[in-house]
């Protein structure tokens, strides 16, 4: 008895294109199916000649295997024509020109609507913000991301700090976005996240000297000339201190949740309650949602914490913002050198006391701060 052909249909429609995280069916990336008895040969299509393929083809092989009476599956690969891109890319991201000149409103960017900003939206987006440089946040950023991803959740980042851009190099992101019909990028992706960043076109030698039109303007590339999709999350990394950046960003992304990162020392926690405040404040209007202590203490070879930078810090801030410490994070030398090579240390060292750490945050984050649960007045501080 041969293999049931709409059964094997239906087991294609499930599997996503690896960058796009769309059904392949439904992209039209399914080229030909062909099923003799028990052996079954499909066809499919990569989005460009460049795309990741052994991702794309495990994932249909497992899919039709998966079906009942099925015990071979070929698995061939084509390329899509300039038309059948230009196809995909209206179909998912619209025309471009087609709300050019439009008077930007609340939530919008220069007349383009930022998707995140819509009610209707079920991506969290996640602000992380610090007062000062220094203080890891950057490093607490990319870990959160991918705690965040390791709970089942599609996650995409934005690397809002143009000035001190990271988050590529910690990721150990080396190959810039693709692009789309010469109109939509598509981020490029490590851990299981999605990225973002100014890293992705300027050197590293190469300063970033631009007024507030143009860091404006470079936002509004990254929320709507980059297809996310609609994930679960969105991270922004947020330059540290109060300025354009963060302005526009509350902007555009007003249904947005403020995380205020700090370090045990009280000046450092007097330096970030600026950040916090200016969430709260009546221009922003942006909810801090919790506080991050980071570089908590350090623990010694016998076992000690040794608290390195004082103590304190973190509950001042979240006393003083009214919102909850949803964490410490301890200082591990592994989780700046991860940062610097590209391995985070959730990645490296996931049963480690970071990790843990970071892991507990992403749960509190996603349980207990979920919009349609209880506030944070109810929620206790460790």
């Amino acid at each position: 008895m041969s293999v049931d052909e709409n059964l094997v249909r239906a087991a294609l429609a499930a599997v996503e294109d690896p960058q796009l995280h769309r059904s392949i069916v439904e992209l039209g990336m399914v080229r030909r199916l062909s099923i003799r008895r028990k052996r079954v040969e499909v066809l499919v299509a990569r989005l460009l000649p460049d795309s990741p393929t052994d991702r794309l083809e495990a994932d249909v092989r497992a899919a039709v295997l998966a079906v009942p009476g099925v015990e071979d599956v070929r698995v061939e690969l084509d390329d899509l024509d300039d038309d059948e891109r230009s196809t995909i890319r209206r179909r998912l991201h619209g025309d471009p020109g087609s709300t050019a000149g439009q008077a930007p409103a609340h939530g919008h960017a220069e007349g383009r609507a930022v998707s995140f900003a819509d009610p209707g939206s079920r991506t969290r987006v996640l602000l992380v913000a610090s007062g000062k440089g220094g203080v890891g946040k950057s490093s607490v950023t990319v870990n959160l991301a991918i705690s965040l991803a390791r709970r089942g959740k599609r996650v995409a980042v934005v690397d809002a700090d143009v000035w001190g851009f990271s988050i590529p190099a910690m990721l150990g992101i080396d190959a810039p976005p693709s692009v789309l019909d010469d109109s939509m990028i598509i981020p490029p992706q490590a851990h299981g996240i999605s990225v973002a960043s100014i890293g992705f076109f300027v050197r590293e030698d190469q300063p970033v000297v631009w007024r507030g039109p143009m860091l404006h303007k470079a936002l509004e590339q990254f929320l709507t000339d980059f297809y996310w999709g609609e994930p679960d999350y969105l991270v922004v990394d947020l330059p540290p201190g109060t300025g354009d950046i963060s302005l526009s960003l509350a902007g555009f992304l007003p249904r947005s949740e403020a995380y205020v990162v700090t370090t045990p020392q009280p000046a450092a926690q007097r330096v970030a309650q600026r950040a916090g405040l200016m969430f709260q404040s009546p221009q922003v209007k942006i909810p801090v949602h919790g506080v991050i202590e980071n570089m908590s203490w350090f623990t010694g070879d016998d076992g000690t914490r040794y608290e390195l930078f004082g103590s304190g810090g973190g509950e001042g801030l979240a006393e003083r913002l009214d919102a909850p410490l949803i964490g410490k994070v301890p200082l591990v030398p592994a989780l700046r050198e991860g940062g610097d090579v590209g391995t985070p240390i959730v990645v490296t060292e996931p049963e480690g006391e970071a990790a843990a750490a970071f892991a507990e945050i992403a749960r509190r984050i996603d349980e207990e701060l979920a919009p349609t649960r209880r506030r944070h007045r109810d929620l206790k501080i460790v």
